[in-house]
Formats: C-alpha cells, sequence, structure tokens
C-alpha cells in the first residue's frame, strides 16, 4: 500500500502539472519507492520476529533474523543516498536513517512507552510523504515556479499531517486489537495503562479532528470541484463516520481488528484523492 500510495502521488499530482518537472524521472523516483518500502519492511520484519514482548524463541535464527533485517535497511538507506547525491543533496540521506533509526528503537524498546511509541510509528508512516516532496521539489525550487512549488509543498503537508492523525489512531486502535497479547507480554500500552473504555474516549475525540479537516477542506477548497468532493465525501468521510459509530460498542479483538481495515481503506483512498482532485481541476479548466 504504501508503494501504491507514492506511486498515485508522483503519476495522479506531480506528474499532472503541466511543463513542471518533478527533480525525479520514473527511474529514480521508483527507486526511492523502493528505498522506503525496504526501511518499512526491515523495521517491520524486525519488530514482528525479535520486537519488544516477542517470543524469546522465534522460528528464525537471531543471526539469520539481523542479516534480513541488516540487508534489506542497507539496501533502503544505500538507495536514499544515491538519490540524495543524484538531486545534488546528500544530507537528505538523513530522511532514511532517521526513518530506519526510529523502527528499530521503536521494536526493540520504545515499544514499551505509552503513547510516545504510538506517536513516532505515526511520524514514521509519514515520511515517505515528506521525502516526496523532499526530493521531487526542493531541488528544483526557482523564482519561476516558486509559486507551484510552495502550493505543491503545502498540499504534501495537508496531506502528511491528515496521514498522521489516521496513522496514529490505528497504532491505538492496534493496541486495543493486541491488548490480551501486550498484557501477557509486558508490554505497556495505553489500554493497559488507562483501560479499554478510556482509550475508545480518546480515539473517538482524535477521530474528530480528520472529519473537521475534510469538512473543512471540503468546504473551503474543492467545494466546486463536485466529483473531488464527491470521491471525499463518499470513500474518506463516509467510513470515518462509520468508524465512529462501530468503534462505540466494539469489545473483541475481532471488531478492533475490522476497524483497523476500516481505517487502511481510508488511508487507500485519501492516497487516491490526490489523484481525483487533479483530474477534476484539468477536467474543470478544459470546460
Amino acid at each position: 500500500m504504501l508503494a501504491v500510495a507514492m506511486f498515485i502521488f508522483k503519476y495522479g499530482l506531480l506528474d499532472r502539472q503541466g511543463s513542471f518537472l518533478p527533480a525525479l524521472d520514473h527511474f529514480h523516483y521508483a527507486a526511492l519507492v523502493f528505498a522506503c518500502v525496504c526501511i518499512a519492511a526491515g523495521g517491520f520484519f524486525i519488530n514482528n520476529v525479535f520486537g519488544f514482548g516477542k517470543d524469546e524463541h522465534p522460528t528464525i535464527t537471531e543471526a539469520k533474523g539481523y542479516n534480513i533485517y541488516a540487508a534489506l535497511t542497507l539496501i533502503g538507506v544505500g538507495l536514499g543516498y544515491y538519490i540524495a547525491s543524484h538531486v545534488g543533496k546528500p544530507l537528505f540521506t538523513g530522511i532514511f536513517i532517521i526513518g530506519a533509526a526510529l523502527l528499530y528503537i521503536y521494536a526493540t524498546s520504545l515499544k514499551a512507552t505509552v503513547a510516545i511509541s504510538n506517536i513516532v510509528i505515526a511520524i514514521i508512516m509519514t515520511l515517505p510523504i515528506v521525502a516526496i516532496g523532499v526530493f521531487n521539489l526542493y531541488p528544483i525550487i526557482s523564482d519561476d515556479n516558486y509559486r507551484l512549488v510552495k502550493l505543491l509543498f503545502e498540499l504534501l503537508l495537508d496531506y502528511a499531517i491528515f496521514i498522521f492523525i489516521i496513522s496514529l489512531i490505528l497504532t491505538f486502535v492496534n493496541d486495543l486489537a493486541n491488548n490480551d497479547a501486550d498484557y501477557n507480554n509486558g508490554v505497556t500500552t495505553l489500554p493497559i495503562t488507562i483501560g479499554r473504555a478510556r482509550t475508545i474516549k480518546i480515539i473517538l475525540g482524535l477521530t474528530l479532528v480528520p472529519v473537521a479537516m475534510l469538512l473543512y477542506y471540503g468546504q473551503t477548497y474543492i467545494i466546486e470541484l463536485v466529483y473531488a468532493l464527491g470521491f471525499g465525501l463518499l470513500f474518506i468521510l463516509g467510513p470515518l463516520v462509520y468508524f465512529i459509530i462501530k468503534l462505540w460498542g466494539a469489545a473483541t479483538a475481532k471488531e478492533f481488528r475490522h476497524l483497523e481495515t476500516v481505517l487502511k481503506i481510508v488511508l487507500f483512498f485519501t492516497a487516491v484523492s490526490v489523484a481525483v482532485i487533479t483530474f477534476n481541476i484539468n477536467y474543470n479548466v478544459k470546460g
């Protein structure tokens, strides 16, 4: 889903801006996507196999597990350095290093820290959106395209904030779904600390933020984009309202897993929406 979302942002937004050319061509953008996927795969691999609270005797040996993690992470960071050097900004490799480091710290120790671990994993999930702007837009800023690049940066930032909030909610719902297993493994999560009922109330409060964002942006920016507005209401706002209704009465791990799926659907259609908005703008311009 990460790869699909990143390609949607390129071919549904960046490559639909007329004569505007992003810094990364097709090959280098694909390398950027692959780098992000490798780092994410390495981080989640180490978390799922050797992470804090996991089985002390996994089916895979520790040496082999860490070799797989190291290979994936080194490929990701190596590609990140290659891409950063390609755009003339080697220091941008730090984005990949920070992402890899946060994933490792989260898996091995930070996962035991209430709420902070949730925030960290949500930040990690937004880093690819930040990388899209940093590697495609920043290197080509000029007096001629400043206004367009600034607008695209702001759009990507808005998407990053929205994705961060949804991802944060997703991590808390995941904690609810894994409540019993986390308790048995000694992992201290928000539901274990303050109880399931209070955690659900916090999640409900957080969910009102993206709902408010959708209503505000719909009214302020895309009220005249009929297709984009309809898409957002049906495929993003609709599932969020459904999520709120179902969360209020959820009690079992199966129900929380279902709600996780709903949030993943929201994240997917959030990425798709950028292509729908771009299409609707171009459609209106052509008349």
